[in-house]
């Protein structure tokens, strides 16, 4: 009886976090960006098919327990929709994840959050090319904009690198993660209409069985997990915040706010992965990546008003 005072605050003060959508989206981005400098931090520890394997492998463990009475539910649901379910599977959790650890094999974690930060300029795109959704001129111009605070970071602020297609491996790799990030984002308007921890814990195996054939390859070919404190402490960290807890709170802040909030906040994301980035990695921010963000950001300023205007009509 004597801890009652203190566990009913704790039960408040969780109460309290678990009701408000900006506290949950702050660790949400937190999390994210540790993935990336981890994911860099641990390039020689943990080879990026296996490091995305277990990530998921441990994260689906830790979700079965809360999913498994909604799957029981949604199960004749999900198997009706299987090709979607495949396709959404394979890019949101089986290739993202995969490439972004390849990429950052030879980039830096800096580069790889500043590249991210060219989603929703990607996002319109995909939405424009794959779903014929009309985009207005103002939409165009920001997403022009924002692709050239792209080349700006993958060129590393030379355009020589550009027209001589000598660009770094690393840079292409997360490039194109980020592009299959962006056609599962517009993609995911056709899953089907089950509980969010249903739809993630069928992703979470599609990706797995997706991943696993790799993760064998790097084992024929030698490339092994380095049994040590740091690459197990690699592992729990991308397994457990995320994976599982940054779902679950991004999960609960779109149910909160909304997803157009929700999408809007999250560009902080590459800021906190700079940040993070300079702070664990040594990494230097140059005038390249300077540019580039604010190029970016332009952009999707420009594309976003012309969004809420055409929301507004």
């Amino acid at each position: 009886m004597t801890n009652s005072p203190q566990v009913s605050r704790i039960r408040r003060t969780g109460t309290a976090i678990w009701s408000n959508a900006y506290i949950l989206l702050s660790f949400t981005a937190l999390f994210w960006a540790g993935n990336s400098i981890v994911g860099r931090a641990a390039r020689d520890l943990t080879p990026p098919a296996a490091l995305s394997f277990w990530r998921w492998s441990l994260a689906l463990l830790f979700l079965l327990p809360l999913a498994w009475p909604h799957l029981k539910r949604d199960w004749p649901t999900l198997k009706a929709n299987w090709k979607i379910m495949l396709v959404l599977g394979t890019l949101g959790i089986g290739a993202f994840n995969t490439l972004l650890y390849t990429g950052l094999q030879s980039t830096t974690a800096l580069n790889a959050m500043l590249l991210q930060a060219a989603q929703p300029a990607l996002i319109l795109i995909a939405a424009a090319i794959l779903m014929k959704e009309r985009t207005s001129a103002r939409q165009i111009a920001g997403v022009i904009i924002s692709l050239a605070g792209v080349l700006a970071i993958i060129s590393r602020g030379n355009v020589v690198t550009l027209t001589n297609f000598n660009l770094d491996r690393g840079d292409a790799i997360i490039a194109f993660a980020v592009l299959l990030w962006s056609i599962y984002t517009v993609t995911l308007r056709y899953r089907p209409a089950v509980h969010p921890l249903s739809f993630l814990a069928a992703t979470l195996v599609i990706g797995v069985m997706i991943i696993a054939p790799f993760y064998a390859a790097e084992i024929v070919r030698g490339h092994l997990i380095v049994a040590s404190r740091n690459s197990a402490f690699a592992i729990a960290y991308v397994a457990i915040f995320p994976s599982f807890f940054a779902y679950l709170f991004f999960n609960r802040g779109v149910e909160l706010i909304g997803a157009a909030s929700t999408g809007q906040f999250l560009n902080i994301l590459p800021v906190m992965g700079a940040g993070l980035a300079m702070l664990f990695l040594g990494e230097q921010l140059q005038a390249f990546h300077v540019v580039g963000i604010a190029l970016i950001f332009a952009g999707i300023f420009v594309a976003g008003k012309a969004h809420g205007a055409t929301k507004a009509r």
